[in-house]
Formats: C-alpha cells, structure tokens, sequence
C-alpha cells in the first residue's frame, strides 16, 4: 500500500505542469517533479539531498533562510500571488525571475514544505515591453497637447479679427479638429497594450468578443434589444478597460516621480462635457446625470488631462456604484481662489469601517468586492490632487449614497 501510495503521489506530482519541490524544515530537497528540471535544468537525481540555496541565488541566502525558518515556525500556507517577484538561478548559473507558492505540511511529527515555483521570465519581459511602449505614447501626448494649446492661442487671436479674419478662424477650428482626432487615436492606441497585461483585461476582452460574436447572429428586427444589450457591453467594457488603462500609467508616473504637468487655461466646461459624454454610455436603465449650471466662464489654469482623469474617476465610481433609477448630481462652485466640485449618487455608499481606507492603493470596500475593478481609481485621484495642491473628501451612508467634495486652485503651483 505504501509503494501505491507512492506511485500515486508521483503520478500527481509528473502532472502538474509547474516546478514542484518537497523540503524538509532543514531545506533540505526530498522530492521534485519533471517540470523542475524545465524550469530550474537538473536532473531529478541532482536535486535529492542537495540543499534549497542550490536553486537561489548566492546573494539572497541570507535573507532566504530567516524568511524560511520564519514561515515553517508559523506553518501558515502562502499562495502564490501574481506581481510578487523572487529569483531563482538554474543549472547553467542563468538568473531569472519566478513565483512561488509555499505549502507546509507535517507526515510522521516530521514538518515539510511543498513548493511551487513559475518561470515568469516572459511575463517581466512583457512588462518591459509595456513601460517602453507607455514612454513612447507619453512623449505623443505631450507633442499633442502642446500642438493643442498652440491652437487654442492662434484661435483666441482669430476671435479678436474682423470679417476678413474668418477664413484664419475656420481653419484654426479645422485644426483642433485634426488634432483632438490624433489625441483620440492616442488614447484608442492604449486598449492595444492591454494584450500584454494579464489578469484584469482577460475577462474584459472575453466579454467584448463574446457579444462581437453574438450580434452576428440577432439579424431579425424584432432582435434588436438583444443587439442593444451586447452592443452596451462592448462600450461598457472598453471604457472599463480605457479607464484601468490611464489608471496604470498613472500609478507607474507617480511611483516613479516622473509625473510632469502640462498646465493651459482652459475652458471648464469642455472638460466636464468630455466626461459626462462618455459616462452617459454606460449609465443603467434609467439612470440620470444631472449637468451642472453656469459653468461655461469658469476658467482654470492647470494640466487639462489630469483634470479629466480626477473627475472621470469620481463620475464614474458615483454611475458605477448606483442601481437602476437613481440620479448623478454634479454641482460646480467657483471662488477667486478655488474651484469646487460636488458629486452626489444614490448609491450603495460605504461601509463605515471602510470608509477610513478608501483612498488607500488597491483597497476595495467590502460591499464592492463582487464589482470589477482595481481599487487603484480613488488613490491617484487623491494623489494628483495632493501634487497641484487641492483636497478630496466624502461623506456617505451605505444603502442612501456618497458625496464627494474635490476643491482645486484656480491656477496651478506645479
């Protein structure tokens, strides 16, 4: 029975298509898999009895071994997690990057740990591939948004010409078409990279595909509600996944420090039209976004991209955590000094206890857990807010709704 035992146990292990290493809690290897030798290149024969150190590299021993006797004394399972990078170095000395997921497990008073190691050697490589790319796209933004402003300028002269000065006006106006046509080029060129992204934007581009595949099929006229259906999960989606988008290349400008504002006077107004146009595609049945009123003098000085991206994020969230029926208030107040924005929904509010967190990176309240979403929106709102010298704040009420108060300086001091 034991001998059965033990094939069986091989069996498993030859089938799992990740390394699997056994240790004793002297790091000691007892046992390996096929797959070991793909990743790490040794034979089954060279790893037996051969200290953990074998397969790390020499200059994180002594960090390995506390972390590793840290854990066999709490005995507590670690799973593997994606982004959470160790190092491993193969037969022929090679380096590369690995997960690993630890198990701990005791057999005859004897403690043991299986682990669980992946080669994402491919993966870091398309990261790289990514922050290359996100360099390449953000020196296209800034020639763009530089051409913009050139254009609004050459425009405001236009406005103080007479008749004879039309002909300049139209073609200034031509222009900014042209160039609000390349931004938007621009900004479609970014749901291309989300392909080497793994995780959040699998199940995204499988939802899209899904309902691309299925409109094919409703031809009839009387089918044209289902068509509408899939047709509003495709844009809700891409917006999704446009959005998450802006909200990594944020988060990686930002860690870095490399965060560089455009700042132009620029008309309010444009901007919360922006916003609202493309909220107003994913509203429910139902749902309504109340417009707010005499804005069209309000003026600010500051980077017109960050602005959209703080009030999209807020707007969003306010449609996004709302159910059928219910209505979106946007209310803007200007100052000599200060411009304040007022979103209000009907939503399902905040649980109290999470309500201290809400701003933190990657922190998603409990009654939202089921929603899609990064929990990553809120923390570069608060950031980039806290960079040009304006504040968030919120009340809410779970089951009643929220209320987010965003106060942003007339002109920027970055």
């Amino acid at each position: 029975m034991l001998q059965k035992n033990q094939d069986i146990f091989e069996i498993l292990l030859s089938a799992v298509s990740e390394a699997v290493l056994v240790v004793d809690e002297n790091q000691m290897i007892m046992e390996t898999n096929a797959s070991a030798k793909d990743i790490f290149g040794y034979e089954r024969k060279e790893l037996i009895g051969k200290h953990l150190n074998i397969l790390i590299p020499k200059k994180y021993h002594s960090n390995h071994s506390s972390h590793f006797n840290s854990f066999v004394k709490k005995g507590e399972k670690k799973q593997m997690a994606f982004g959470r990078c160790i190092y491993g170095v193969r037969k022929d000395n090679t380096i590369f990057p690995m997960e690993a997921g630890l198990n701990p497990f005791s057999i005859y008073g004897k403690k043991f740990v299986m682990a669980i190691f992946v080669d994402i050697s491919e993966r870091k490589k398309q990261e790289l591939e990514i922050k290359k790319l996100n360099a390449q796209l953000e020196k296209k933004i800034r020639q763009r948004t530089q051409k913009l402003k050139n254009t609004v300028d050459k425009l405001q002269l236009v406005n103080l010409e007479l008749d004879s000065e039309i002909k300049r006006r139209i073609e200034a106006e031509q222009e900014i078409k042209t160039s609000l046509k390349k931004e938007q080029e621009l900004n479609e060129l970014k749901t291309k990279f989300l392909s080497l992204v793994s995780h959040e934007f699998k199940t995204p581009l499988s939802g899209i595909l899904t309902s691309a595949m299925l409109l094919g099929k409703y031809k009839l006229e009387e089918q044209q509600e289902k068509r509408n259906k899939h047709v509003k999960t495709i844009i809700d989606k891409v917006y999704y996944l446009d959005n998450i988008l802006n909200d990594f290349l944020s988060v990686e400008k930002l860690e870095k420090g490399k965060v560089t504002y455009n700042s132009n006077t620029f008309k309010l107004s444009k901007v919360v039209n922006e916003v609202v146009y493309n909220t107003n595609m994913l509203l429910k049945e139902g749902q309504k976004i109340n417009y707010p009123e005499n804005i069209d003098e309000f003026s600010l000085y500051h980077d017109e991209k960050i602005i959209e991206l703080i009030l999209s994020n807020v707007i969003f969230n306010a449609v996004k955590y709302s159910s059928e029926n219910t209505v979106v208030d946007i209310e803007i107040m200007q100052n000599e000094k200060n411009t304040i924005f007022i979103v209000k929904d009907e939503g399902i509010g905040i649980p109290t206890k999470d309500q201290s967190n809400i701003f933190d990176r990657y922190f998603r309240a409990e009654n939202v857990l089921s929603t899609q979403g990064t929990g990553i929106g809120l923390n570069i709102v608060k950031n980039h807010l806290e960079e040009i010298g304006g504040t968030i704040t919120f009340k809410s009420e779970e089951h009643v709704g929220t209320t987010f108060t965003i106060t942003i300086p007339n002109r920027s001091i970055v």
